[in-house]
């Protein structure tokens, strides 16, 4: 997979997204709009969307890069844990920025290691204080940085009427 250099995200970038989420009913064009944004103005090697079901208290991947290691399907738990008090309940970053607190936090650690991956970035999607879900930006290790945070919230914020409408 090529790796891509950042660039900045630009108001025409967020005019294009905000355009296929205008008139994309299905959320598909959207989740693809949002892997292609991350990639050049964050950086990834590995992009996903999780829907967050409130009822079950479990996430389940509706979008991945990577489809082959990180199918779209299945629920897990991620309720009851540190990750989801900050992530799901507080709707605050996550930042694993080492593979040491990769493996801390995340079970699959060994099939994130094989794909290159040593940080993940996890960024709430919100809508009115609550949480629908995250979108989820891997690289390799110590590849994030501050000024990663403002760009991923604004990708992340396009992904709000995909997951609200697979939410109603």
């Amino acid at each position: 997979m090529q790796i891509v250099k950042r660039r900045p995200l630009t108001l025409d970038d967020l005019a294009k997204a905000a355009e296929i989420a205008a008139s994309d009913p299905a959320g598909d064009a959207v989740f693809r709009a949002a892997d292609a944004l991350a990639r050049e103005a964050v950086g990834h090697l590995l992009f996903t969307i999780m829907r967050l079901h409130v009822a079950s208290a479990e996430v389940e991947r509706v979008y991945s890069s990577q489809p082959e290691a990180y199918p779209v399907s299945g629920r897990k738990p991620k309720q009851g844990t540190q990750w989801g008090a900050q992530v799901l309940d507080r709707g605050e970053i996550f930042l694993a920025a080492t593979p040491d607190q990769v493996q801390r936090v995340f079970a699959d650690h060994a099939l994130i290691f094989s794909l290159g991956i040593g940080a993940i970035l996890n960024v709430p999607i919100r809508f009115r204080g609550r949480s629908l879900g995250t979108m989820n930006v891997c690289h390799e290790a110590g590849w994030f940085r501050d000024a990663d945070v403002a760009p991923a919230r604004l990708i992340a914020a396009l992904l709000v009427a995909p997951l609200l409408a697979g939410n109603a």
